[in-house]
């Protein structure tokens, strides 16, 4: 199982990758929806234009520094989803700004007021969206009144242009069924339908509406008057996509290959790989640290930072210290940021390293 490859080793299958691309590229495209695709997920340059090179109309970073990686590599059309706080962000920002064409949102007058002097101060105001509050309470105006009395506090700032609204519906995952996974899309809609609407009523001209996680992307057809939406995890899917209902295993191209190496007493044993390689998230719905390929009697119960730990029935199964398995991930976009590369595979042959160029890039 990939023999010339030191373990552990995270594989992405291209093959996968490429069929994940165009498939969420139609779908997109059958609903009149774009797509600025979350580059978190894979952090890869690479992979980036494999998306652009399918239709996407940009792409969403997650912080700043991923986006300086990204802007330097050439690519022009980029939305930061995070607030940028501190004369140190806006400073960098600053210089982006002067360099590509990069979307702002903002969710308070601190964070409006910075981004303002910003424009100002470049003789180019800074187009910015709103951000909802999907739910979580992470961030983000709430939907309706508090958005326009928002919208219009920012209306006189000189530096800035409200070019839409976003929002990230994450309350979606902890659904466990089709009907309910539509019915937080079509929730997802009408609150973003019912704000743009009071915002054009007061003039606004909204011309972007993001939203759209991986589930409701794959959902589109129930996600009514949203522009663009920003799926990320659908290029590698994992074991949360798998227990949620939206892939099966051979739709999850990025694995991690470890090997056992050691079997301390019947019915366990230790893989080389742990919290470093895997990530110690959980799967929504889903216990253990991972999916085993090929192997459901095989149970990863824990991990320590260099360690996995598997549990298995040793009048059933039997496992050898040498002995190799393949791991799909609880959560594929913590595990390309623990990697410099990750390996591309074709048909079960090592084709080329591929590096990750925003690693590390969180700030």
């Amino acid at each position: 199982m990939y023999f010339e490859l030191t373990t552990p080793s995270v594989i992405v299958d291209l093959d996968i990758v490429e069929r994940n691309i165009l498939q969420m590229a139609e779908r997109l495209s059958a609903q009149g929806i774009q797509h600025r695709p979350h580059i978190k997920t894979t952090k890869s340059v690479y992979f980036a234009r494999k998306q652009l090179e399918a239709g996407a109309i940009g792409i969403t970073a997650a912080k700043l520094g991923e986006a300086e990686t990204f802007a330097r590599a050439g690519i022009d059309n980029i939305l930061i989803a995070f607030p940028l706080i501190g004369e140190d962000k806006l400073r960098r920002f600053e210089a982006l700004h002067s360099q590509v064409h990069v979307i702002a949102v903002v969710d308070s007058l601190e964070g409006a007021t910075g981004l303002s002097a910003v424009g100002e101060r470049s003789g180019l105001p800074v187009s910015v969206l709103i951000e909802i509050d999907g739910g979580l309470h992470r961030g983000g105006r709430q939907p309706g009144d508090d958005t326009l009395s928002f919208a219009r506090e920012l209306a006189v700032m000189p530096g800035i242009r409200i070019y839409g609204i976003m929002g990230y519906f994450g309350m979606i995952y902890r659904n466990r069924d089709e009907q309910g996974l539509r019915q937080a899309v079509g929730t997802e809609s009408v609150v973003m339908q019912e704000t743009v609407s009071m915002l054009r009523d007061a003039g606004f001209a909204i011309e972007i509406i993001s939203a759209g996680s991986t589930p409701s992307a794959l959902l589109c057809e129930d996600l009514i008057g949203v522009t663009e939406v920003r799926a990320g995890n659908y290029i590698f899917f994992d074991a949360s996509g798998v227990s949620l209902g939206l892939a099966k295993e051979t739709d999850c191209a990025l694995r991690v290959i470890a090997t056992v190496v050691s079997t301390p007493f019947p019915g366990r044993a230790t893989i080389d790989s742990g919290t470093k390689t895997l990530t110690s998230d959980l799967a929504h719905h889903r216990d253990g640290f991972g999916i085993v390929v090929g192997r459901p009697e095989l149970r990863i119960t824990g991990l320590n930072e260099e360690h996995g730990f598997l549990e298995f029935d040793p009048f059933q199964t039997m496992l050898s210290v040498g002995d190799r398995i393949e791991i799909i991930p609880n959560h594929s976009c913590v595990v390309s940021n623990l990697c410099d590369a990750v390996n591309g595979v074709r048909g079960g042959v090592f084709e080329m390293s591929i590096p990750v160029d925003a690693r590390g890039r969180n700030d």
